[in-house]
């Protein structure tokens, strides 16, 4: 799968920075993911892997969801234990089988993350972890946001047939949450409103906001080297650039 190239980091490094987001910060990249959300389920796709690290920032510091390795189309109910341990739906770890409603549990999780700095449901091992998230408790710092407070207890609801975004009207469901009230859809999918941060790319090849794992060794490079062949920028352009220059 080819994606196009989003150069302003992931979200995670951005919260490894900041510690945790302004609530109007996080409001508006859950925002982002539930729209994500919205196409996917409306193609009965389910992403089953949102976390920070699978969040990119383009140039113009919209998030882009990614990482399609684990999406599934899925009409009925699927059994394949994926995603990351901290992220998974009740149903997924009791193996109950699960669908797109796992997705909107990963909303819950990832705003919590946003708002607080820390997954709501975090054990020294993965199984401990798992033990955690059936439980299902969690602990709100004090003048947590209500409305946030109100979504986050409706999407980390453990009966998946109970969880926004998860019965009748779907999507609407959590995108018309008093959570959201001082989003414009409209504006946001246009990519019409400010984003608190703008990542400072130079130019297309600017690596800056991503971790440095050192240099590939020459012989790495060397590998790689005859499939280079700049005739082809110009087609790679055209087919699968987004149209917007970082």
């Amino acid at each position: 799968m080819l994606l196009e190239v989003a150069m302003g980091g992931e979200l995670f490094s951005r919260l490894r920075e900041c510690g945790k987001l302004e609530e109007p910060d996080a409001r508006l990249y859950s925002a982002m993911v539930a729209s994500a959300f919205s196409y996917l389920h409306s193609r009965d796709i389910a992403h089953r892997d949102l976390k920070p690290e699978n969040l990119l920032f383009d140039g113009e510091g919209y998030l882009k969801l990614i990482d399609f390795g684990f999406a599934k189309t899925i009409t009925d109910r699927t059994w394949t234990l994926c995603g990351t341990p901290e992220y998974l739906a009740p149903e997924i770890i009791s193996n109950q089988g699960h669908n797109v409603s796992a997705d909107w549990w990963t909303l819950g999780i990832l705003l919590y993350e946003m708002l607080v700095g820390q997954p709501p449901f975090v054990g020294p091992t993965p199984v401990e972890t798992y033990h955690l998230t059936m439980r299902g408790k969690y602990r709100l710092p004090l003048n947590f946001p209500k409305a946030a407070k109100a979504l986050i207890s409706k999407l980390l609801v453990h009966h998946p047939a109970l969880r926004l975004g998860c019965m009748k009207d779907g999507a609407k469901e959590v995108c018309s949450h008093p959570w959201f009230q001082a989003i414009s859809w409209g504006e946001l999918e246009r990519r019409k409103l400010a984003m608190p941060f703008v990542p400072q790319i130079q130019d297309e090849l600017d690596t800056s906001y991503f971790d440095d794992y050192g240099d590939e060794s020459s012989e790495e490079q060397s590998q790689w080297a005859h499939f280079v062949d700049t005739s082809y920028e110009a087609t790679w352009r055209d087919e699968f650039g987004s149209g917007v220059r970082c």
